[in-house]
């Protein structure tokens, strides 16, 4: 984390942890906030890679499974493969007239990052941790497009678009929740404008944020566990089946067009006196049921989980927690179609 926004968090009241803040004092009204306000979060718990040189597009096509060759204003989901297909880590990647940045969970960071280094060869790019270069601010809930409007300008007009700005980048992410990119040196005084009308609040509360828009976060515990499919990553816009060749492409484009996705991503609820982590086992109609991806503790109560399934377990109508005696999910509809 760069030391002026660390001395800056801290500053604000925050609590850290691995170099994130993970609350501001108060985590039960941050996530009330989070559920029917505005809040101000750090994104410092994801890190960034750094790629550019004159070979980048054509390097990044090669590796993951959307298409980079888009423009400077705008933003996507992308993830990288095994060669049999699975995910090793997700991301949102934007670009600029100087290369690319790709955003994931800080745990997977150097170790993707050295992957890709290794994939490099002699093309002419350069991968670097690019995490301090920037300070990465989320702002969401339904004052959060008058407030940004106010504080920094014009907003993109759809999901995905990116408008840059004097005092910093944004990344509309969906109707109400938006990505803030700034100079380190821009950070603190842009926080302190946005925190008069938005509650600060930790990772927590943004990830929880991510749940509920149905968005996967492939962390260390599930890495090599799904394809993109099982992941619902190309109902996200995360895949393109018109790019040509990258890892995985042949399993992946297999899947999609002999229809064998047997797994999806589902939302769900979950009351449990024990907290439900990526990686653990779900029990129904199948002998193993499925897998959590992210789980979150939800405003209510209990927990919110986004979980990787087979469709018959669903369809049967119980899948349980932990052990085929456990507590039940609650599925919830997800924000779009799959």
């Amino acid at each position: 984390m760069n030391p002026t926004w660390k001395d800056h968090l801290i500053k604000a009241g925050a609590a850290l942890a691995d170099d994130h803040a993970i609350h501001f004092g108060n985590p039960e009204q941050e996530l009330l906030a989070a559920q029917s306000g505005t809040i101000l979060a750090d994104l410092s718990h994801r890190g960034v890679i750094g790629i550019n040189g004159e070979d980048s597009q054509t390097f990044l096509q090669g590796q993951t499974t959307n298409d980079v060759r888009l423009s400077t204003d705008r933003a996507q989901y992308n993830s990288l493969c095994t060669p049999k297909g699975r995910m090793l880590a997700s991301f949102l990647l934007w670009r600029d007239a100087d290369g690319y940045f790709l955003q994931l969970p800080a745990a997977l960071q150097a170790g993707i990052q050295k992957r890709l280094a290794m994939y490099v060869l002699r093309s002419k790019v350069k991968v670097r941790d690019a995490g301090d270069e920037s300070v990465r601010l989320g702002v969401a809930g339904m004052g959060a497009e008058a407030l940004l409007q106010t504080a920094i300008g014009a907003l993109p007009p759809d999901v995905m678009g990116v408008v840059r700005h004097d005092k910093g980048t944004i990344i509309r992410l969906g109707a109400t929740r938006f990505e803030i990119v700034v100079a380190p040196e821009q950070g603190p005084a842009l926080w302190e404008e946005l925190s008069r009308l938005a509650t600060p609040a930790g990772s927590a509360c943004w990830e929880w944020l991510e749940i509920q828009a149905g968005i996967p976060v492939i962390l260390p515990q599930t890495q090599e566990q799904f394809t993109p499919q099982m992941a619902n990553f190309e109902a996200i816009g995360g895949v393109s089946f018109t790019k040509g060749c990258y890892t995985g492409q042949e399993i992946v484009a297999r899947t999609q067009y002999l229809g064998k996705v047997k797994r999806r991503l589902y939302l769900a609820h979950l009351d449990s006196d024990s907290a439900p982590q990526p990686g653990d086992e779900l029990f129904g109609a199948e002998p193993t049921a499925g897998m959590v991806v992210n789980a979150q503790p939800a405003p209510d109560g209990g927990y919110d989980l986004l979980a990787a399934i087979p469709t018959s377990s669903v369809e049967a109508g119980a899948v349980h927690f932990k052990t085929p005696e456990g507590p039940a999910l609650h599925f919830l509809p997800l924000p779009y179609p799959v």
